[in-house]
């Protein structure tokens, strides 16, 4: 499939340049709207939504929504929040500007609206990266340069969805952060998942502090023989956490006496792909 390059750095112009030569605002009823059926966000923001409501109210709504024809009426494409708040409002009608769109372009301005607006929780986010992943069958590397992100934010995000449901309902509803998320997919033993997090909601642990129990648990050293061995160097964990960064992935370094090792952790055929490129990317290029 042929994508358009460039859109998640241009979707402004969809949104806020209108021609007006050539478009016409229209006044759509409210019963005939639809939201975007591939809108990544569940829920939203009641304050957020009060306030736009009470906005309407005094000033109308200044920016029409982007709709579609659809058979029932129109399939709103960017404006659901403006839809929500007109209905709180007792509005009947909303301005509106109708255009074509595929199905593709669909769900990524649901999700490119949502991201520059910073209104997706870091699960939605996922969840929506992994939807456009299997719709338009690209690559991470294709996906992030569609839309304007770089791959290791793709690819961190959706390394979540591998995570157990119930820490990703922590996650969903703010209890945990991503950060969090990220330093419990690099626990070793998966059984201590569940303790682990009951003891950082109980306790209220922040990243570093997940980070330290997660090293110790990886290395499962007893805590009172824990002092006896040398922390792991300086230099090697900044270029631990380079690669970390790099690879957009787990990545652990091992040093012995004269030798070690780099683990590099894939979650899928496809991710190992990827790594296998970029390590072949960064050779050529040296």
């Amino acid at each position: 499939m042929r994508m358009a390059k460039g859109l998640g750095k241009g979707i402004n112009a969809l949104f806020n340049n209108v021609d007006s030569n050539e478009e016409t605002v229209e006044e759509i009823k409210l019963k005939d709207l639809r939201p975007n059926p591939y809108q990544p966000r569940k829920t939203f923001d009641d304050d957020a939504l009060s306030d736009l409501k009470e906005s309407i109210q005094q000033h109308g709504v200044l920016q029409p929504i982007i709709v579609r024809k659809s058979i029932k009426g129109y399939d709103i494409v960017a404006g659901e929040r403006r839809f929500r708040a007109a209905q709180q409002a007792g509005l009947t009608t909303i301005p509106a500007i109708v255009r074509e769109f595929s199905e593709t372009l669909m769900r990524e301005i649901a999700l490119l609206e949502n991201l520059q607006r910073e209104d997706l929780s870091p699960l939605e986010e996922a969840e929506a990266y992994a939807s456009l992943l299997d719709h338009l069958s690209v690559t991470q590397e294709e996906l992030a340069k569609r839309l304007g992100k770089s791959r290791p934010h793709i690819a961190n995000h959706l390394r979540l969805l591998t995570l157990p449901d119930d820490i990703q309902k922590l996650i969903a509803n703010g209890t945990l952060s991503m950060g969090h998320g990220r330093t419990l997919l690099s626990l070793k033993n998966k059984k201590k998942l569940a303790p682990l997090v009951k003891k950082i909601v109980d306790e209220g642990l922040n990243v570093r502090q997940v980070e330290k129990l997660v090293q110790q648990l990886n290395e499962n050293v007893p805590r009172e023989t824990k002092k006896k061995e040398a922390p792991k160097d300086r230099v090697l964990k900044e270029r631990e956490s380079f690669l970390q960064n790099y690879f957009g992935t787990s990545v652990t370094i091992k040093k012995q006496k004269k030798k070690g090792k780099i683990e590099i952790e894939f979650l899928s055929n496809e991710d190992l792909e990827r790594i296998l490129e970029l390590l072949s990317t960064r050779e050529s290029s040296e």
